[in-house]
């Protein structure tokens, strides 16, 4: 299997548990995900197979949406309430307080990453030193809340969407929030509705996705890679230029078929004449020809 599949990550499951459950259903080694997901977090999680594991970091850098609620009056060691409560302070402030601050961190701002969390410090996961009892110092480091809209709120719980770029922790956000108001926060739960392109709807559960490999029909969870890269313009290599994209080697205009007027870095998807997909490219306009970005040659990925 060659693509990515949505998957419902559901509450008890690491990011590399849903990978060690998916290689046993599809029986291949090359799985890939996009970006973790706390253990008690839930939602969307694209996963890679095969050659599109190749796509993993692209699509962890793409923007995400979120649910998650907020509890006021509590400061954890984890910044959720999966950890330890080391203060517990009087929620006085009013809805409109809440508000405003809430919405004072659209935008960007400087962030510190958590100590539960798999950012390296000199070499060491935090989350090691962390179970330690090790705290060591962070650096901050920007990220970009896009949106934040408070669906509900029944102080000290407050419901709100995010959406946010790559690398933004909302259980420090929450933290944050929480710092901000005098009276501590701590995220109760949360709940991943898109990644990229692919959201809540389009989810599917491992047992979903184990009865659909079982029926045979797994092909139809799963988005190719060419279907990702739908909006490129596509471009045919003429015979002479086939073993040239074969090997991944460069092609000049007057090897491919297709539009003219070609942009300098503009991408397009790559195809023989039979219609075999090979990868994306892009224009050098120095050098007139087309050179390779990533390569999607199917290979054998049984076991």
């Amino acid at each position: 299997m060659n693509g990515v599949i949505n998957v419902y990550k559901e509450k008890g499951y690491t990011s590399h548990d849903v990978v060690a459950r998916l290689r046993g259903i599809f029986r291949q080694r090359r799985i890939g995900h996009t970006g973790t997901l706390d253990p008690a977090a839930e939602g969307v999680l694209p996963v890679c197979l095969g050659n599109a594991t190749k796509l993993c970091g692209m699509l962890t850098d793409k923007e995400k949406e979120y649910v998650a609620e907020l509890m006021l009056g509590v400061v954890t060691d984890t910044q959720d309430m999966t950890g330890a409560i080391l203060e517990e302070r009087e929620v006085s402030v009013s809805c409109e307080e809440v508000k405003k601050a809430i919405l004072a961190f659209v935008g960007t701002y400087e962030q510190i990453p958590p100590m539960y969390s798999a950012c390296k410090v000199n070499g060491k996961r935090l989350y090691e030193l962390a179970r330690q009892g090790k705290e060591v110092e962070r650096s901050a480091r920007p990220v970009t809340i896009r949106e934040l809209e408070i669906l509900s709120m029944g102080l000290p719980l407050v419901r709100m969407r995010v959406v946010c770029t790559r690398g933004t922790y909302i259980r420090t956000l929450c933290h944050d929030i929480g710092e901000r108001l005098g009276c501590g926060g701590a995220m109760k739960s949360l709940l991943r509705t898109r990644s990229g392109r692919f959201a809540l709807d389009g989810a599917r559960r491992l047992s979903e996705i184990e009865e659909a490999v079982k029926a045979g029909c797994a092909d139809n969870l799963i988005t190719t890679v060419e279907e990702l890269f739908s909006g490129l313009p596509g471009i045919t290599v003429r015979e002479e230029a086939v073993r040239a994209v074969q090997n991944g080697n460069s092609v000049f205009l007057r090897q491919i078929t297709g539009k003219s007027g070609w942009q300098d870095g503009e991408e397009a998807r790559v195809y023989d004449r039979d219609g075999r997909f090979y990868g994306i490219y892009a224009f050098a306009v120095m050098k007139g020809c087309f050179k390779p970005v990533t390569m999607f040659l199917e290979q054998d990925e049984t076991k």
